[in-house]
């Protein structure tokens, strides 16, 4: 991993366990079950791409971390929740047993709500940001979350799985409510932590997040084909037995390399209009697209 890189994700770990509760508790198992789902590893993209953007802008790395980690645990808690046998029933998740076969089915819901709460208690009491910079990103974070994107996503996933009829319009539709909603606000949270809210760079950033949230999920959706358990940390071919309409399914695996590689050269192109060529946001977009190799 590129040096500046590997210190924003040590710095992220480290803010997430400190953010993770440790004082007494009258349920000291729902602590734990928190621990075990934000301990267990992954990518941490979300959150670099929060860092990467502050950083991008001239900010320092400490100012970004609170938010950078409510993506997180807002990104946990929706992990939590898919995996859960009324939605996808998955059994792995970042290479061990999901949380509700770690623990049970009402813990790992519950685990998914006081993380999505303690996301929302990070960013409004976050003591490195001024009071208008958290009450934008407390609407940031709602909006992607809610109805209109993160649930409203999955709900339509769910709706549609096992169907033949979803067009490509539909999908690119529910990935970017589902997935690329909070890549979007994983920029927006970096350009609001290093004071670019109210310009130029603002709108194309927050598009290169939309633009790298889509390219993102069409390259989870080959790795599903491709990749193996083991490599993945969650069931390879997962969608397949599902019966999940996939780009793959819906446009064929050569078709969705294209897709994917013509959507990450649209971000490279953005972060070399915003004079970001040699930043930590490019570093990382280099990250994200080796993935897909």
């Amino acid at each position: 991993m590129i040096p500046e890189l590997s210190d924003d994700i040590t710095a992220i770990e480290d803010f997430l366990q400190q953010a993770l509760p440790d004082e007494p508790s009258i349920a000291p198992h729902l602590l734990e079950a928190m621990r075990y789902v934000v301990g267990g590893g992954g990518k941490r993209l979300r959150p670099a791409l929060v860092v990467a953007t502050a950083t991008s802008l001239g900010e320092h790395r400490e100012i970004a971390l609170a938010p950078a980690a409510a993506v997180e645990f807002l990104h946990s808690y929706s992990l939590v929740h898919d995996d859960l046998p009324a939605m996808d029933d998955d059994a792995i998740r970042r290479g061990r047993p999901t949380c509700h076969l770690a623990f049970d089915e009402a813990t790992a819901i519950l685990v998914g709500d006081a993380l999505q709460a303690l996301a929302f208690e990070l960013v409004a009491s976050a003591p490195q940001l001024d009071e208008v910079s958290r009450l934008q990103m407390t609407a940031l974070l709602a909006d992607a979350a809610g109805w209109r994107n993160m649930v409203a996503g999955q709900a339509l996933d769910i709706k549609e799985t096992g169907k033949q009829d979803l067009d490509i319009g539909t999908l690119d539709g529910l990935h970017a409510a589902k997935t690329g909603a909070l890549f979007r606000t994983s920029v927006q949270f970096g350009c609001i932590a290093a004071g670019h809210a109210d310009d130029d760079s603002f709108v194309s950033l927050s598009r290169f997040g939309d633009v790298i949230g889509l390219a993102y999920q069409i390259t989870d959706d080959i790795l599903d084909v491709v990749g193996t358990t083991d490599s993945l940390g969650k069931p390879a071919g997962s969608d397949t037995r599902q019966k999940k309409t996939t780009y793959p399914a819906l446009i064929g695996l050569d078709e969705s390399r294209q897709a994917a590689y013509q959507l990450y050269e649209e971000s490279m192109d953005t972060l070399s209009r915003l004079e970001l060529d040699n930043s930590p946001l490019a570093s990382l977009l280099e990250k994200i697209i080796d993935r897909s190799h």
